[in-house]
């Protein structure tokens, strides 16, 4: 091993995943049972899938009357999922290592749907989902333990980085970091002995150490970082699976969404909201003209601010009407979730969606947030991909239904506002 120098420093709620072929070929099914005459009856089985940004992943999602689990519905033949060995009837009990066996329905659509076009799914098959839930099994104990990796943000101090690269001689791809204690690798919660998998959101599987050397140099002060135990490193490359970073834990970095609770007074909320571009031509809703000493303000809300999600229902793909309809739900509270310009900008240039790394516990997640009322108390739906109707298009959830509406065209939405 050499090492580089230098860097010291019915009711049936349904959410259709489609998929549109393409030509290639592609991996055969990779899944948690390594053997290979089939799969051990009883196994969760994992599957990465990756798409392109004008594809979908294959199959449907159901919540089923008299049924339980997420269920797998209508693997189209011949898509991704079908490729992959996803089968019908299959019991979703992990979207990218976070157990969702227990979540609402529409709280497990969001995490697929903000995992953008990778997503690692955990799946159980239909007949022991059912005997395991029969002897009161917890489904959870049947999957590994904490397979996550770690996305850590660091940034450079009078002496560097704060850690050490070295690899094999002549491979790709295989770098393990030397951690200097107390330095800035080690504050921003890397582990020795880690393995890097991503740098600023691009995989080093390719690169050579000569490669990685120049990469690390033009970082600048500031670099992140997707790094793997040992033992989580092993995980996946047994399995010839791909770590994904939507699968982390991010829980070291600095940039997260912030839960902004606030009861109305006389004077309202005391915010605009406004919306407009923000990059690539995406359209968010923004806050805007916070007033001084009116509930906006006390709950920390900042002007600039992107809104995420309404009162723990995501917003991405709604339009400004639909956005103002949900803050005027309730009468005299709201609860929004939000980030900060800097924070929104980290995790576009990583290709990620914040809303990954809500966690359970979390009350910005939704968990515990009441969530906005409809004919059966069910919660909506979050961004989805372009889909069969075209760009402008997009499904929204509500009273466990799904529909097709076209957004307004970007010069109708960037002067909308409202203010509270």
């Amino acid at each position: 091993m050499k090492q580089m120098e230098g860097f010291e420093g019915d009711r049936t709620a349904i959410v259709k995943f489609e998929f549109n072929p393409k030509d290639g070929i592609d991996n055969p099914a990779l899944s948690l049972a390594e053997d290979t005459d089939g799969e051990a009856a009883g196994e969760p089985r994992f599957y990465l899938l990756s798409k392109g940004s004008a594809e979908t992943f294959g199959f449907c999602l159901h919540e089923e009357l008299g049924g339980r689990g997420h269920v797998v519905r209508q693997v189209e033949l011949g898509g991704l999922a079908q490729r992959r060995g996803l089968q019908d009837g299959d019991r979703l009990l992990q979207v990218n290592g976070r157990f969702v066996d227990h979540l609402d329905h529409q709280r497990v659509v969001q995490r697929i749907k903000a995992s953008g076009n990778q997503v690692l799914l955990a799946v159980l098959d239909g007949d022991s989902y059912e005997a395991a839930k029969a002897l009161g099994r917890d489904l959870a104990q049947l999957l590994p333990a904490d397979v996550r990796p770690r996305l850590c943000h660091v940034r450079r101090d009078k002496n560097g980085f704060g850690f050490s690269v070295s690899g094999p001689e002549g491979t790709k791809g295989l770098f393990q970091l030397s951690v200097r204690h107390g330095g800035p690798a080690d504050r921003a919660g890397v582990p020795t002995g880690s393995w890097l998998l991503e740098l600023n959101g691009a995989s080093v599987r390719s690169c050579s150490r000569a490669q990685l050397a120049r990469k690390l140099k033009q970082s600048g002060s500031k670099m992140t970082l997707l790094v793997a135990s040992g033992a989580v490193e092993e995980f996946y490359r047994l399995r010839g699976l791909q770590v994904p970073a939507a699968a982390a834990d991010a829980s070291w970095l600095p940039y997260k969404a912030r839960e902004l609770h606030m009861v109305k007074g006389p004077g309202g909320y005391g915010f605009l909201l406004k919306e407009d571009d923000y990059g690539a031509g995406a359209i968010g809703q923004f806050l805007w003209e916070v007033d001084a000493g009116l509930a906006a303000e006390r709950a920390g809300m900042r002007e600039g601010d992107r809104v995420l999600a309404v009162n723990g229902e995501s917003i991405e793909g709604l339009d400004h009407q639909q956005t103002v309809l949900r803050i005027r739900a309730h009468e005299d509270w709201v609860t929004l979730l939000v980030i900060d310009p800097a924070s929104d900008e980290f995790y576009r240039s990583l290709g990620l969606s914040p809303l990954l790394f809500l966690e359970d516990g979390d009350p910005a997640s939704g968990s515990c947030t009441p969530s906005l009322p409809s004919p059966h108390g069910s919660p909506g739906l979050c961004h989805v991909d372009v889909g069969p109707k075209g760009p402008g298009s997009w499904l929204v959830a509500a009273a466990n239904s799904i529909t097709i509406t076209q957004s307004p065209r970007k010069e109708e939405q960037r002067w909308l506002h409202e203010a509270f």
